[in-house]
């Protein structure tokens, strides 16, 4: 990577919000909260939208190798996160310590089928993302961006939503099957009102990433 190459640079920073926003969306998963008063979800259920507008921002000026590639690099990160949260959680704390063991462990220790079901539709999602943006880029050609982008996270989304909660909750028998098909379609119906509401900022992304990078990059 050459850090004189105004593209290197903004694939460093494109990256670094893809990142940031896919574990910050697992670190804070385990909390559950009411929307509109009607279904519940987890609050890192926000965070998953605009992950997907930026994978949309980097297949559109990277290809699929670099989402492929940013994809993996993130999955491993997680269960690096994973893995050093559960080294911190066996570790005793002091006695006069702000934050004690069995808050620690409420607050970071997640279950093992919410992480699997994270990565596990994290992985699959992306990837479906990521080709089905460039089926319906191959049709429209540089022109229609809301129309792959929006596509693309709607038939994602679908698989994100319904492979997470049936593996964070329908397996190790939280829910049943009924609340899984009931939860399920609200977070994925949430989701589409973001990505619909996303829309103007893919072009403003599209925008700033045409201004900032000279035309022969």
């Amino acid at each position: 990577m050459d850090f004189r190459k105004k593209k290197d640079v903004l694939f460093l920073i494109l990256a670094g919000f893809f990142i940031t926003n896919a574990v910050v969306a697992e670190m804070i998963g385990g909390k559950l909260i009411r929307f509109f008063g009607i279904f519940t979800q987890s609050i890192g259920i926000i965070l998953w939208p605009f992950v997907f507008l930026l994978t949309d921002l980097i297949n559109e000026h990277f290809g699929k190798n670099g989402v492929r590639k940013l994809t993996f690099i993130t999955v491993g990160l997680i269960a690096y996160v994973y893995v050093l949260l559960s080294i911190a959680i066996r570790i005793p704390s002091v006695e006069f310590s702000p934050v004690n063991d069995v808050v620690f462990k409420t607050v970071f220790g997640q279950s093992q089928w919410i992480i699997i079901g994270s990565i596990t539709a994290f992985v699959i999602s992306q990837l479906v993302d990521v080709y089905t943006f460039w089926i319906i880029r191959k049709s429209t050609g540089k022109y229609m961006i809301w129309l792959r982008a929006t596509g693309s996270t709607i038939i994602s989304q679908l698989v994100d939503t319904f492979v997470v909660q049936f593996i964070a909750f329908v397996i190790p028998g939280y829910w049943s099957f009924n609340d899984f098909v009931e939860n399920a379609f609200y977070g994925y119906t949430f989701k589409l009102i973001i990505a619909i509401f996303l829309i103007p900022f893919i072009y403003l992304g599209h925008y700033l990433i045409e201004k900032y990078l000279p035309a022969d990059e």
